[in-house]
């Protein structure tokens, strides 16, 4: 593994590379408060795991988080990297940052998309950004400049949103959560994002992840994703919650290297 720093118009991404460089490549985006760190290896997959701006290794931007341009940006710099038609896998969050490459760029270096436990769209009221309690519970705490308000916050955020999670994987999530600033922590979060239109013009393979269980995405976001882009797979993971990969890292390992070489042939 490898780490590479790379210039996404004037903000440094971490980007976490492994797995043979002759592999059908992958780009995974991590989700709210998470770094690259969070995903599993894949041995057999060229993985490229970025941190986003203000997450994990990767540069504390002042600025972009409440613009789809600057985060389209960031994921474009990472497939421009790669050089060759990747999957992008987004989680939760990741799942917003796919849809605004989608807006700024459609499906230009893309080769599928896979959604988990993802939002395509932020604000009140939208479809596609339906959260549940766990992530209701933890705001606006988790936005404390207060140690004592946010860090009970985020402990019980990544403990409860997959339950049965080891207590070092864990504190791992709630130490990469503490390294983002609590600024960043709100201000992705302080925008409208509308992704219809944008879903239903994916013309790219799709596979859509969800937990059943899952109570910080409310599975009906997955659906509304599922049923807009035309013939995704909707995988659903019965009794699992917001973390498919962590939870069930031997099946979603299975259904993305399938899906993956489906892509490629």
């Amino acid at each position: 593994m490898r780490n590479t720093l790379l210039d996404a118009e004037g903000v440094r991404l971490s980007v976490r590379e492994s797995g043979p460089d002759d592999a059908p490549a992958v780009v995974l985006v991590h989700g709210w408060a998470q770094s690259g760190e969070v995903w599993p290896l894949q041995p057999s997959l060229r993985s490229y795991a970025v941190d986003l701006r203000g997450h994990g290794a990767s540069e504390v931007a002042r600025n972009g988080y409440r613009e789809s341009a600057a985060w389209a940006a960031d994921l474009k710099a990472v497939l421009d990297h790669v050089g060759r038609p990747a999957v992008v896998v987004g989680w939760s969050y990741g799942g917003v940052v796919i849809a605004d490459y989608l807006r700024c760029h459609g499906t230009a270096g893309i080769s599928g998309v896979v959604l988990v436990g993802a939002v395509t769209e932020l604000g009140r009221d939208r479809p596609g950004a339906v959260t549940g309690r766990v992530m209701k519970a933890v705001l606006p705490a988790a936005f404390s400049d207060d140690p004592a308000v946010a860090v009970p916050a985020l402990t019980d955020f990544c403990r409860d949103q997959a339950p049965g999670l080891a207590g070092d994987v864990v504190q791992r999530m709630v130490g990469t959560a503490l390294r983002v600033p609590p600024w960043v922590r709100r201000e992705v979060f302080r925008r409208e994002v509308d992704s219809a239109v944008v879903l239903k013009a994916v013309d790219k393979p799709t596979l859509v992840v969800h937990g059943t269980a899952d109570e910080v995405v409310d599975p009906a976001a997955g659906e509304y994703a599922a049923a807009l882009i035309p013939g995704a797979d909707l995988r659903r993971y019965d009794g699992i919650g917001h973390s498919p990969f962590l939870e069930r890292p031997e099946r979603f390992a299975a259904d993305l290297g399938r899906f993956v070489a489906e892509v490629s042939r």
